[in-house]
């Protein structure tokens, strides 16, 4: 007999060996010796009020044994000789979209600009050291994407997508730990997902599969409507049939290429901000009700806000407890800041970005003339002016977060985990209003919801400001291109997801639209 049970235990009792066992014995009315297995389904904290408990959710094994697989398997074939589908960008929905092609018996031809993921890693170094930016490698290209050096979080609200489970048995497949299968919101790190990547990678070469790293796409042949063949920055002509354009919502290239040959494009609503840093143990202290360091079973504490104000969403967006802030531009002459947390997230500070929602239809009509690109253009102009009042270099603008709300430039700084370094400016002048004065009426708004947030301790860095694309690559019921046969926009950088689950779920739909498109 198998029963499924929701449990609440209290910090105190988890500590307590086989607590779960005899918990389930006394609610079940059955010996302890008849519990043949215990299969952890979900866990949760519940830190509403002083006394936290963990919720768990698991299923019961009454004298019957534990399966000994989860139901989920990977049938992966060789395809080295089988039709080609590429695919433009190896990211999360790149990655999941190849994969998906080779369970499906068609060989996958990947084309990504930037390099493999270990040899990003001397990039990052130049772009947190020298303030150089490589702008193939990044942050946000290369191999495994933006998520990979970005935190790995795997929460998502796209359930009605496509099978997160199944998102999370390939991860684990390829390395990820089980815990991941159950925590209600869970996270890899950024120190442990470029194994993961790497073993993706070797999956897709294994089965026959090809990736070419270096290869930045800068053109597309486009012949009655189809999308015909694809022109590489050295020259090189890859004749197509079917190409999922899983590119990221960075590929500014791509965006501008399409335009430019009259490819039907969309402006799309978006939002922006900064990054606000504290440090942990303040995020600690208000969300565990605790003075000190906070109990060794529990984790960084993390939050999730949102105020409306003025008819627009002020939100938190990718918070990173004991996390850091990293710089996330992709060319010279712009500033962007993004955030990412290790395994454990046990860094000394907690981040997070604050974002504005902005409406590409009312919000911005200044850069009306520059049509689906007006969103992008926006983007742009506030990363170029993070970039000059930082001092022209990966230097980001800053200010004390109270500083910022009651407007006064901030004499000195926090100490920070961005280690490019911080100047103070401004920013409450220096944001646009449709920003900047949201964002001082949000923060007030959440130092009441959460006591002790709105403090002289924390800093706000500027600008978050690539939460999602600013522009949508439509398509129809058959996830391609209502104009251009053959072309199946993806992911993040077609405006279809908004995570690495959200990402990976797009991509096995676009790959089983592709092979559906092949087929007739």
């Amino acid at each position: 007999m198998v029963k499924t049970i929701q449990l609440r235990i209290s910090i105190e009792e988890e500590t307590i060996e086989g607590i779960l066992k005899k918990k389930l014995s006394d609610l079940l009315h059955v010996d302890e010796n008849e519990i043949t297995g215990i299969e952890i389904i979900r866990k949760s904290i519940d830190a509403r009020k002083p006394q936290i408990y963990f919720n768990y959710k698991v299923a019961v094994y009454i004298q019957e044994a534990l399966p000994k697989n989860s139901g989920y398997s990977f049938e992966y074939k060789d395809v080295s000789k089988a039709k080609e589908i590429h695919i433009i960008g190896f990211g999360p929905a790149g990655m999941y979209a190849a994969l998906r092609c080779i369970e499906l018996g068609y060989k996958p031809i990947v084309i990504e600009r930037g390099k493999k993921v270990r040899e990003r890693r001397r990039d990052l170094r130049a772009i947190n050291q020298q303030h150089t930016v490589d702008e193939d490698s990044n942050y946000c290209f290369g191999e495994g994407g933006a998520g990979t050096y970005s935190d790995g979080k795997l929460y998502t609200r796209s359930l009605k997508r496509g099978d997160v489970r199944r998102i999370f048995e390939n991860l684990v497949y390829h390395g990820a730990t089980e815990q991941i299968l159950i925590d209600a919101h869970p996270h890899i790190g950024t120190n442990k997902l470029p194994k993961i990547v790497e073993n993706i990678r070797e999956t897709i070469l294994e089965y026959g599969g090809e990736i070419h790293f270096e290869s930045r796409v800068v053109d597309f042949i486009i012949k009655n409507n189809t999308l015909r063949a694809l022109i590489l920055q050295n020259g090189t002509e890859m004749n197509v049939n079917s190409v999922i354009l899983a590119t990221g919502h960075s590929a500014r290239d791509i965006y501008y290429l399409l335009h430019n040959k009259d490819v039907a494009l969309q402006a799309k609503s978006f939002a922006m901000g900064v990054r606000v840093e504290h440090p942990q143990h303040i995020i600690d202290s208000i969300q565990y009700h605790c003075e000190g360091e906070r109990n060794e079973l529990l984790p960084a504490a993390a939050y999730s806000l949102v105020q409306q104000v003025k008819e627009r969403g002020v939100y938190s967006f990718c918070m990173c407890p004991g996390g850091f802030i990293v710089p996330a531009a992709t060319a010279d002459g712009e500033v962007v800041v993004n955030g990412m947390s290790p395994s454990k997230r046990n860094n000394l500070y907690a981040n997070s970005g604050i974002v504005v929602e902005i409406n590409v239809e009312q919000d911005i009509p200044t850069y009306n003339h520059f049509g689906a690109l007006k969103g992008l253009e926006y983007q742009k102009d506030l990363e170029k002016l993070a970039y000059t009042s930082g001092g022209r270099s990966q230097v980001a603008p800053a200010q004390r977060l109270t500083d910022f709300v009651e407007g006064k430039l901030s004499v000195t700084l926090n100490d920070t985990s961005y280690q490019p370094g911080l100047k103070s400016a401004p920013l409450h002048s220096l944001l646009p209003k449709l920003i900047g004065s949201r964002l001082r009426t949000g923060f007030k708004a959440f130092g009441d919801k959460m006591h002790g947030y709105y403090t002289a301790e924390a800093n706000i860095i500027g600008v978050e400001s690539r939460t999602s694309s600013p522009v949508n690559i439509p398509r129809n019921e058959h996830l391609e291109h209502p104009q251009i046969k053959g072309l199946f926009p993806c992911g993040e950088g077609g405006g279809y997801a908004g995570g690495i689950v959200s990402a990976a779920m797009d991509g096995e739909r676009c790959a089983e639209a592709a092979v559906k498109g092949i087929l007739n």
